[in-house]
């Protein structure tokens, strides 16, 4: 797997390319440097624990034979102070729409969290990943 980084400005401002043809864009914040013009690295971070559980929720979710309508996901980190300022507590809530069962999508997320999201197995190493959910039938 590779990337691409590219700065775009005289200043923070960067395109991060992955093997499609798409881009996200990464700057500071406005008043550290940056015109907050694009995601924080950090911010990334939490997306991608955000994103990789989800698809793999999705997954396990679709092979219980759930009629699962819709999924999203929001994620809170809380940083240390210090340097490096790593997370040392995530706490994922996820919003499950559809017919899903409590119990299979317990079971789901379990999975995903604790054993499948390599982005959680990952961060897990600085930080205490906990979650809940919530089923709109």
């Amino acid at each position: 797997m590779k990337v691409e980084i590219k700065r775009i400005d005289s200043d923070f401002k960067l395109e991060a390319r992955g093997s499609g043809p798409f881009c996200i864009m990464v700057d500071k914040a406005a008043g550290s440097g940056g015109k907050g013009e694009g995601a924080r690295p950090m911010e990334l971070m939490l997306m991608s624990v955000g994103t990789c559980s989800t698809f793999d929720i999705i997954e396990i979710l679709r092979k219980q034979r759930q009629n699962l309508k819709n999924i999203s996901v929001t994620v809170d980190g809380n940083r240390v102070d210090g340097v490096p300022s790593v997370f040392d507590k995530i706490h994922l809530t996820y919003f499950i729409e559809g017919d899903v069962e409590e119990k299979k999508a317990q079971r789901a997320i379990d999975l995903s969290v604790q054993k499948y999201c390599s982005a959680s197995a990952i961060l897990a190493k600085t930080a205490e990943i906990t979650y809940s959910f919530e089923i709109k039938k």
